[in-house]
């Protein structure tokens, strides 16, 4: 059911988002030479984002012409692209299963926020960074967790510190159905949230990439498959060798390796110093840690999804962060699933209603007489002022 208007306007955004992540995918696998885990990562994205990941795959990622990936993606800011989207979609996808997990079991908010940042951390650190990047980097798998910590660490800061207060204004606001999996405003919010992390993050991963400390986007031209150059036809040779030569020497700023090869290793050798990461450390930590203590100073986040998830809190209402959930509730409007009517086969809502005058025997029975009057005389009763005493003012000291 409907109830909201933002319901339309979710339904219109979901259906959007899905057509947005069929082309994405068709693209990738069909028309575009890059390793499978940036494939996946621009389509996990696009499913959180909508519109919004087509349109960065199109501006940033997407091969314009056959053999031109390389120098399309060799600017620092589509490589920046490229390494926020391997960030999001391996963190994101932690923090989004994380919080429909936490949700369903009815934990306090504040501690689906911290379940949520370890879920995500630990997602986009084991499984996207050191497990789906092991073939391109090189190295043991535990080398790569070694390796990739401290980059990952940043990223998760950033886009957590953008996520967590959107999830907890939205999720604890006036329309607390986002804070149940099952309703349509829980995945709305959840895709909001990816995109104020993402926009967040992106400024870190832009100077991590300039910094050598994050791979950016990537070219692969195995051998005889569709993207080789090499074994395009005669009136592309030429072609093909130039595109194949600026593969081994492209680099953005020396931030990336696009190999002409799958199976080529990208390692990198950071340039950034030890003072410079601990005050990107640092920085992007108290961000994160404002983005998960500033909400509770305005909303209640020791209550869960059992507490008052569903509830619509009439406009208007004021919600501090020690509102109790018995008064969320008490106060709480009609929840519209919960109310129906069936109208008889014959009626009508065109009928015209006959004016009456209420009747007042209620008030003379008791005593009162014409309400009217008196409620006058109550009322200037209640604004007559006595004149003080002269006489008091003239007795004798």
């Amino acid at each position: 059911m409907l109830i909201q208007p933002i319901d339309y306007f979710l339904v219109a955004w979901f259906a959007v988002a899905i057509l947005s992540t069929i082309w994405v995918g068709w693209d990738q696998f069909r028309n575009n030479p890059e390793p499978g885990v940036m494939k996946w990562g621009f389509i996990l994205v696009t499913v959180y984002m909508g519109p919004l990941g087509l349109l960065l795959y199109v501006l940033a990622d997407k091969e314009p012409r056959p053999g031109t990936h390389e120098q399309f993606t060799a600017s620092l800011w589509k490589q920046g692209v490229g390494s926020t989207i391997h960030c999001v979609a391996g963190d994101a996808t932690g923090v989004i299963l994380a919080a429909a997990i936490t949700a369903a079991l009815g934990l306090p908010m504040r501690i689906d926020l911290i379940v949520e940042y370890l879920a995500g951390f630990a997602c986009g650190l084991f499984i996207f960074q050191s497990l789906f990047m092991r073939e391109m980097m090189g190295g043991s798998y535990w080398e790569n967790v070694r390796t990739t910590f401290l980059p990952e660490l940043i990223s998760m800061n950033a886009m957590m510190a953008g996520m967590a207060p959107v999830m907890s204004f939205l999720m604890m606001g006036r329309d607390m159905r986002a804070m149940v999996p099952t309703e349509l405003l829980f995945w709305g919010v959840m895709s909001l949230g990816v995109i104020a992390g993402f926009a967040v993050a992106y400024p870190v991963n832009v100077w991590m990439v300039s910094r050598k400390l994050k791979h950016g986007l990537m070219t692969e031209r195995k051998p005889g498959s569709q993207f080789d150059l090499q074994h395009v036809h005669a009136g592309h040779g030429q072609q093909g060798h130039q595109a194949g030569a600026s593969a081994e020497h492209h680099g953005a700023g020396g931030a990336t390796g696009h190999g002409e090869h799958g199976g080529e290793h990208h390692e990198m050798t950071t340039d950034a110093t030890r003072p410079q990461l601990a005050a990107v450390t640092g920085v992007t930590s108290l961000m994160l840690l404002a983005g998960l203590i500033v909400p509770g100073f305005y909303v209640n986040l020791s209550l869960s999804a059992h507490d008052v998830g569903g509830n619509i809190m009439p406009r208007g209402m004021i919600m501090d962060f020690d509102t109790p959930a018995a008064a969320m509730r008490d106060m709480a409007a009609i929840h519209p699933r919960h109310v129906s009517f069936h109208a008889a086969r014959d009626a009508r809502g065109d009928q015209p209603l006959a004016p009456h005058r209420e009747r007042r025997e209620g008030l003379r029975h008791r005593g009162i007489g014409d309400p009217l009057a008196h409620s006058r005389r109550r009322l200037r009763g209640c604004l007559r002022i006595q004149p003080p005493d002269p006489r008091a003012a003239r007795a004798p000291r």
